[in-house]
């Protein structure tokens, strides 16, 4: 906590995250409240630059959220939304060559038909200014850093951080100390892997009874590519090849307006060999002649990398807690073989905000939310989820050949039965766990970038549009300084030179012909706020923390 006081700000409901989940949220709480008369307050606080600037997905969006939210956004001039998918294609991948499955033997839920292709940071802009226009406060450009609590031990707000401390840790001369944000409940939009919402995991036990939760790293390029290439509406989707069987993952291109096509990886985080790098298996990925035809002669104009929350059904925590709840991909409502969570994150806030409506509207305050937390399963949400809940857990135990095989079948007879012969899997064990000591595994060898259609990290960042005030405290921390050459180095070859998609961390030798005398390096400035460092470190040393308010990537169209 800052030693400076802190001003202070009253409001019915605080959110923090300005995502789909967190603007759908603001939106329902006031349309309801609209609809009964009443005055209820509510502000969003956003890390990025602006709404948007952080937002990355695909993206294939599921309609159903944007239609409960908003039923008449596909009559808006300004829908985001102007691309409907008119061709869905899956392959798997050999070293050469490529096998289309046909879509007859793809479980009905695997559908994209009835879908849009688009991005997801110009539907958040779109929401935000439907949420502006009811009366929501949105403040860009401040993090929320500390959970404030009462003397009950409920959570009753948040303080955004202090702008303006030098990398001494000492306040500079543009010093300004952050706010308090108080609020009768506290809604969690963070995303995979939020700050936040790791400390209220623990505080509150909230995964007591659940599987550990399972992540996955999504890279992404936005292309720009040759009228002849393009194929508008078309969706493919991939797995196999760059990948070996035993290492889960997929891929995709989605072509929508102006020529544009998305081409995106997706990795599964408890892959095993230290020596793989997320980053270069994408850029391998693209030049598979499936895939390359489609970007000769094309531009890259974009690039950017998030953490995916892959538990699914049986790690999704308990929700609500005294105070406060959790939306969106902070609770992790990603639907893995869809490669989609948009849609159930827009459900989770109408939840959260009908449940969080009802209390105020009892007078009700900092209790627990439980009609949201007792409701999902039973909801669309929990109808979307559960069908698919052991896909991931049989592709981590049997590979990609097999599981993915056994992942059909079960989503199959589960869409003609009802019934799973499998139950519900648990996932066996944390990410961070799965990694074996390099002296276990063959070291795998990437080729140097073309510059054309594979890119190095360091150009790729660029594109980013990243930034960061320089002189601010490091906000990749370590809890023990020494356990990045002391431990991970030679025992795994430190992967978070590897597992990063932004060149964040390296390992640099004073004697670099006889690698002597290594030190371990953090260039904070080049971080996409992906938070697979936080979620991969074998040694759980690396604790990712919001930089100061604005920082990290500005994503244009993502």
């Amino acid at each position: 906590m800052s030693e400076t006081t802190r001003e202070a700000m009253d409001f019915d409901i605080v959110i923090v995250g300005a995502g789909p989940a967190g603007l759908a949220t603001a939106i329902r709480i006031k349309q309801l409240a609209e609809e009964h008369g009443r005055d209820v307050s509510v502000v969003i606080v956003e890390k990025g630059s602006e709404v948007g600037a952080h937002i990355l997905s695909g993206a294939v969006i599921d309609p159903s959220g944007l239609d409960r939210l908003l039923p008449d956004w596909r009559t808006d001039a300004d829908r985001p939304l102007k691309t409907e998918v008119s061709d869905d294609r899956f392959y798997f991948l050999g070293p050469a060559g490529c096998l289309r499955l046909p879509n007859a033997f793809m479980p009905p839920l695997m559908s994209n038909h009835g879908n849009f292709i688009g991005s997801l940071g110009n539907v958040t802009r779109y929401l935000a200014a439907r949420a502006e226009a009811l009366g929501v406060e949105i403040y860009p450009g401040f993090a929320a850093t500390e959970v404030l609590y009462d003397d009950n031990g409920a959570v009753a707000g948040i303080a955004t951080g202090d702008m303006g401390i030098g990398r001494d840790g000492k306040p500079k001369d543009d010093y300004t100390p952050g706010m308090e944000l108080r609020a009768k409940y506290t809604i969690f939009a963070e995303g995979a892997r939020g700050s936040l919402t790791k400390q209220l995991l623990a505080r509150f036990d909230l995964m007591e009874g659940r599987s550990p939760q399972k992540f996955g790293i999504g890279i992404k390029e936005l292309w720009q590519v040759n009228p002849e290439k393009f194929r508008p509406g078309l969706v493919q989707h991939s797995f196999g090849w760059p990948l070996g069987l035993k290492t889960g993952g997929g891929s995709f291109l989605y072509h929508f307006e102006d020529n544009l096509v998305t081409v995106g990886f997706v990795l599964h985080l408890d892959y095993d060999n230290p020596t793989l790098s997320p980053f270069e298996e994408f850029q391998r990925f693209k030049t598979h002649p499936l895939i390359r035809e489609t970007f000769e002669g094309g531009k890259r104009i974009a690039y950017g990398a998030r953490a995916l929350t892959e538990g699914g059904w049986q790690s999704v925590p308990k929700l609500a807690f005294p105070g406060g709840a959790l939306v969106g991909c902070a609770a992790g409502f990603m639907n893995v073989p869809r490669i989609k969570g948009n849609h159930n994150a827009m459900h989770s806030g109408i939840q959260a905000a009908e449940a969080a409506f009802a209390a105020l509207s009892e007078d009700r305050a900092a209790d627990t939310l439980i009609a949201y937390e007792t409701g999902w399963r039973s909801s669309v949400i929990g109808r979307d989820l559960k069908p698919v809940r052991n896909v991931k857990p049989l592709w981590s135990r049997f590979g990609t050949a097999i599981g993915v095989g056994l992942g059909g079948i079960d989503m199959w007879l589960q869409t003609l039965t009802g019934v799973s012969p499998f139950g519900t899997l648990r996932h066996k064990k944390a990410d961070f766990e799965s990694l074996k000591p390099i002296s276990e595994v063959t070291p795998i060898r990437y080729p140097k970038p073309d510059g054309v259609l594979t890119f190095d990290r360091l150009s790729s960042v660029f594109l980013s549009n990243t930034n960061h005030v320089e002189d601010q405290p490091v906000h990749l921390r370590l809890t023990d300084p020494s356990i990045p050459i002391g431990k991970n180095l030679p025992l795994y070859g430190e992967p978070a030179r590897l597992y990063c998609p932004a060149g964040v961390y390296e390992v640099v030798y004073d004697d670099e012909e006889n690698q002597a005398s290594p030190r371990f390096v953090i260039n904070a400035q080049n971080c996409v706020h992906c938070k697979t460092c936080d979620i991969k470190d074998p040694a759980q040393n690396i604790t990712w923390v919001p930089p100061e308010g604005g920082g990290g990537p500005n994503y244009p169209n993502m």
